[in-house]
């Protein structure tokens, strides 16, 4: 399965409760689609040889030494990066060699191909979903991408009824978007039916 190796940017254990249930490893893909103007890990886009690359197989075996915790507490492995729904068929492999015991988490930014997601959503327990700004100007000034995407895919979610399965977190950026902004898009997530939100401020070091 060597076609399906990736870089992985970093790998973090025992997190509580702060990207899915219980205790879970964060894994960060390499690669982006976006260009935000505050890059939370920049590292994603910097092409560094001495990122390690991973198959699906070594990253289970990497990861399975917390199954017990993963057991316990209804936790397991989320995916995030830079964007891990670039890889699909690295996730499904994973997934297949993880079994259904654990929880597979992803954090995106939904700017993907529709098939990517739609591939996802079967084997995906929860999707914590980086919004930035529904305002398609807003999402552009910011990430350098338009978000007709990401529009598209909360569509493709929300056919398929997994709105109660994502967390959207939409950030208040500085210089980028206002408290009245970030209302309007919370009201045209909630007519889709999403109701879980996670709210917060870009501090922005300089």
């Amino acid at each position: 399965m060597n076609d399906l190796r990736t870089r992985i940017i970093g790998i973090a254990r025992h997190r509580l409760s702060t990207d899915g249930d219980g205790v879970t490893t964060l894994v960060a893909f390499h690669g982006c689609p976006l260009h935000c103007r505050y890059c939370l890990n920049p590292q994603s886009l910097v092409e560094d040889k001495n990122f390690r690359s991973y198959s699906p197989e070594e990253l289970y075996v990497e990861t399975r030494i917390d199954e017990l915790y993963f057991l316990a507490t209804n936790g397991g492995v989320t995916f995030g990066g830079g964007e891990p729904c670039l890889r699909p068929q690295f996730i499904h492999k994973f997934r297949e060699l993880c079994g259904g015991g654990w929880q597979i988490n992803i954090e995106t930014s939904l700017n993907v191909p529709t098939a990517n997601i739609e591939s996802l959503l079967p084997i995906v327990n929860t999707l914590i979903i980086d919004i930035k700004d529904i305002n398609a100007e807003i999402y552009r000034n910011y990430t350098g991408q338009n978000n007709d995407l990401v529009i598209d895919n909360l569509k493709v979610i929300t056919r398929q009824n997994r709105q109660n399965s994502c967390i959207i977190r939409l950030p208040l950026i500085p210089n980028f978007n206002t408290d009245a902004d970030r209302i309007a898009s919370r009201a045209t997530l909630e007519a889709l039916g999403f109701t879980k939100f996670d709210l917060f401020t870009y501090v922005i070091r300089k």
